[in-house]
């Protein structure tokens, strides 16, 4: 009787060493990094590229795994409770209850999986060909488990083909870059320019176009003293050129050619050499997104392009820093006038001109205003209030409060934001 006891009590002990096995291999092949996972694998290591196989079946994978865990579980619950019943009776079932629910809790889950969470990588790494042999045995009791789980779940009326994926890689990596920058392990400039890169897809030309309003064109048919003096004044190297009507644009006038060729002659410079040296003009619709205009800038070698609507109309000029500034912020030099749209205030107050966008003061306030059409705040607060406000009036929405400081004509021009306290 002893040695059948000694034998329960030496397999009870390697059961439950197979079951913290399995345990700790579950939260180590889940939470290890697949980036990290790929870069081993291109890099040489087998390891890593069975821990991507397995990986890349994760039904297969916890299947396995749960199947052995509860095998092994189970095994040992029972001969614990053969022993108990032989040593105390019918209580020992009770006795066995308990004491194997604190082994395995405390040496079967706990500890391997507290230590797997903190080496993920290096736990995945060494158990990787273990599991993927068990994954091979199991696979035939696995794939009919499977078939019955899913075909259960389908009698519920749940089909797994709409869940199968929640999150887009891109939402994936921005709630990763979301969760580092809060634990601090991205600064917040890393974290905007990752998020700047992540948004050139959802963001269009219309929402960070320069608006005609502040675009500096040339009229062809002025003096050529006025032209020339509009050119060399400009902080711009690139101006679009209109004939008759300003969203007729017939051309692009290039600082350097015009430089060329007051360089060999004063004179040389008329109205027909402006129509000479303008470069075509490249003519973009509004809906185009950053990522695309980017590859075409790219494509094409250019840096400059006219944006238009629908109907043909001028909207805007974009260039190749429009699209940079929204990934590393923006970018001055020696020619850039230098003004503040946004001033923070001591008392937490904003002060902002209305023409800012929107993505711009979330980026530099991290918050979290969203409005579907509206791209400037003055669009935002004209939207809210269903009219153009005067000067004075405040209106509040999402906790913030929005104070009209200043308005031209129908454009609000200044306003004073106060966010959310909490």
């Amino acid at each position: 009787m002893e040695t059948e006891f000694i034998t329960a009590i030496v397999i009870i002990i390697f059961l439950v060493i197979f079951s913290g096995f399995f345990s700790g291999s579950e939260t180590s092949l889940t939470a290890t990094s697949a980036s990290n996972m790929h870069k081993l694998s291109k890099e040489g290591s087998q390891k890593a590229r069975l821990v991507e196989k397995l990986m890349a079946d994760p039904e297969s994978l916890i299947g396995a795994i749960l199947l052995g865990n509860n095998m092994v579980n189970i095994l040992a619950s029972a001969l614990a409770t053969y022993i108990f019943i032989e040593l105390f009776g019918e209580i020992g079932v009770v006795y066995a209850t308990f004491t194997m629910t604190a082994i395995v809790l405390i040496f079967s889950e706990v500890m391997p999986k507290t230590y797997a969470i903190a080496n993920p990588e290096r736990v995945a790494l060494k158990v990787a060909p273990v599991i993927n042999i068990f994954v091979i045995i199991f696979s035939p009791v696995v794939r009919l488990i499977q078939i019955i789980a899913h075909q259960t779940l389908r009698l519920l009326g749940i089909k797994l083909e709409e869940n199968q994926r929640v999150l887009s890689p891109q939402d994936e990596i921005r709630g990763a870059i979301d969760l580092q920058a809060h634990e601090g392990g991205i600064v917040k400039e890393h974290k905007d320019m990752l998020a700047g890169i992540l948004d050139l897809d959802e963001i269009s030309l219309e929402d960070v176009m320069v608006h005609r309003r502040n675009v500096e064109t040339i009229n062809v048919n002025d003096s050529i003293a006025n032209i020339f003096q509009q050119i060399i004044s400009s902080p711009y190297t690139r101006l679009p050129m209109w004939e008759k009507d300003q969203d007729n644009i017939i051309g692009v006038i290039h600082a350097k050619d015009v430089l060329r060729i007051t360089r060999k002659e004063d004179e040389a410079l008329n109205h027909q050499t402006l129509r000479n040296i303008a470069l075509s003009p490249w003519f973009v619709p509004e809906t185009t997104s950053l990522r695309d205009q980017l590859k075409m800038f790219l494509a094409k070698k250019s840096h400059f392009a006219i944006v238009v609507e629908e109907y043909g109309a001028l909207m805007g000029v974009i260039t190749l820093e429009d699209i940079l500034e929204e990934i590393v912020g923006d970018i001055t030099d020696e020619h850039d006038t230098l003004h503040s749209d946004v001033k923070a205030l001591q008392s937490g107050e904003i002060i902002a001109d209305g023409t800012i966008p929107i993505r711009d003061l979330n980026r530099q306030f991290n918050w979290n205003l969203k409005h579907p059409e509206a791209i400037t705040i003055a669009g935002y607060i004209i939207d809210q209030a269903e009219t153009i406000p005067i000067p004075g009036q405040i209106y509040k929405k999402n906790g913030f409060e929005f104070e009209i400081l200043k308005r031209t004509r129908n454009q609000i021009t200044k306003i004073k934001i106060i966010p959310p306290t909490s």
